[in-house]
């Protein structure tokens, strides 16, 4: 106890907790999930873990600040603040209603911290913010942490609503641009909103198979203000079908969303042949590239045929093309056969034509305004492809 006030002393290896909490399992354990913290963080960023095992930060969570303050706990000039601080090797974290979210809180300073006093500091917020919103980010279970954890569902995570946000924002008409994550000022994270956008931005790019080394790439440059140019940079040419994956991703994040089962091949389709010709429709699978080019204008017939799973819980959940009735996902079957046209040349900021899907069914006709590739994905939440199986067949056809 700190002499003169009811505060306890938790200590760990790399981490001496402070806290006016009575002991409980959860706010016990703070201390061993900042210590199994540490070496992922190294793994992380390549930090070698055996030069930096000194490595050693004082925390406090608090119910009441006024007695911290009182035992100099918390230095004159912190700034005031809603859930969490860190300077230095220093962190305060105020008491949450949700075991989980204290944690999250505790391990998204302690990134914090991590990167300032080992790796630097000065890249922009949205990218500081993002990896600490990312890594703190957990599951812990039988006594094991895992950082960066991209959870399954709600119930996993408490009071943390980091996704809730983005489709809150999605739904209102009011989601960001990756540009607009980018340009986040130093003020922005007095507002909890941003940090769900940030956490968005940094787990989209870090768990992309086409983007993940490019962003992990950023680490070196922590100490650079130019840090998104660089990372610009190292986009390139591919910036425009980011952003157009960027907009897929908000509007179709799930908890658990499924980044390699998602990930969107935009290679311009071929002509449709005079006899037509026949595509394969994984049912495990997002938007998937037919490889065939329509022509705006053309009216083209669509017959669907086939067989597969949506579901295996309770049982395994059979459907076809025209989907299963006693489930709906966006006002459509679970499993309905959609399909898109995505222009041979896109507006640049448009709203992709993914997000505009066409049910099709067993069956329709599709007349296109704009010439493009065809798109085709069965209708199923991003988060819930991997109990999928099996294949449907589609026969497109030129009309006349």
């Amino acid at each position: 106890m700190v002499r003169g006030a009811e505060i306890r002393r938790v200590p760990g290896k790399h981490i001496t907790l402070y806290t006016d909490l009575p002991s409980s399992a959860a706010v016990d354990a703070l201390p061993e999930m900042f210590d199994q913290a540490f070496p992922q963080w190294c793994a992380y960023f390549a930090v070698d873990a055996a030069r930096q095992a000194d490595w050693h930060v004082t925390g406090c969570v608090m119910r009441d600040q006024k007695p911290f303050r009182a035992a100099g706990l918390m230095p004159e000039g912190l700034p005031p603040f809603r859930h969490g601080y860190s300077v230095g090797k220093r962190l305060w974290v105020n008491e949450q209603s949700s075991d989980y979210y204290r944690a999250h809180l505790l391990l998204h300073e302690g990134t914090h911290a991590f990167m300032n006093t080992i790796l630097g500091r000065g890249a922009p917020p949205w990218y500081m913010e993002g990896m600490s919103e990312m890594l703190g980010t957990h599951r812990w279970h039988n006594g094991r942490l895992t950082l960066g954890y991209l959870p399954a569902s709600r119930e996993e995570v408490p009071l943390w609503g980091r996704v809730k946000i983005v489709r809150d924002d999605f739904a209102a008409r009011r989601a960001k641009t990756l540009r607009g994550v980018f340009q986040y000022g130093p003020q922005a994270h007095q507002d909890l909103e941003p940090y769900g956008w940030c956490w968005a931005a940094a787990i989209f790019l870090d768990r992309h198979p086409r983007y993940q080394a490019r962003f992990r790439q950023l680490a070196k440059w922590v100490n650079a203000p130019d840090l998104t140019d660089r990372f610009l940079k190292l986009i390139g040419s591919d910036w425009d079908q980011l952003a157009e994956e960027w907009q897929v991703f908000v509007a179709d994040l799930e908890y658990g969303y499924d980044f390699q089962r998602t990930a969107i091949d935009f290679t311009p389709g071929r002509n449709l042949p005079g006899q037509g010709a026949k595509v394969t429709v994984a049912a495990d699978r997002g938007w998937q590239n037919s490889g065939i080019r329509l022509e705006a204008g053309v009216t083209y017939r669509l017959r669907a045929s086939g067989r597969y799973q949506v579901a295996n819980q309770p049982q395994v959940w059979w459907s076809e093309p025209n989907g299963v009735s006693i489930r709906y996902y966006r006002g459509q079957p679970l499993g309905i056969l959609l399909a898109a046209v995505r222009p041979d040349r896109p507006e640049p900021n448009a709203p992709s034509a993914l997000l505009r899907p066409i049910p099709i069914g067993l069956g329709a006709e599709l007349t296109p305004k704009q010439s493009g590739t065809l798109f085709l994905r069965i209708n199923d939440t991003s988060g819930e492809l991997s109990d999928n199986a099996g294949t449907l067949t589609v026969e497109v056809r030129g009309e006349g």
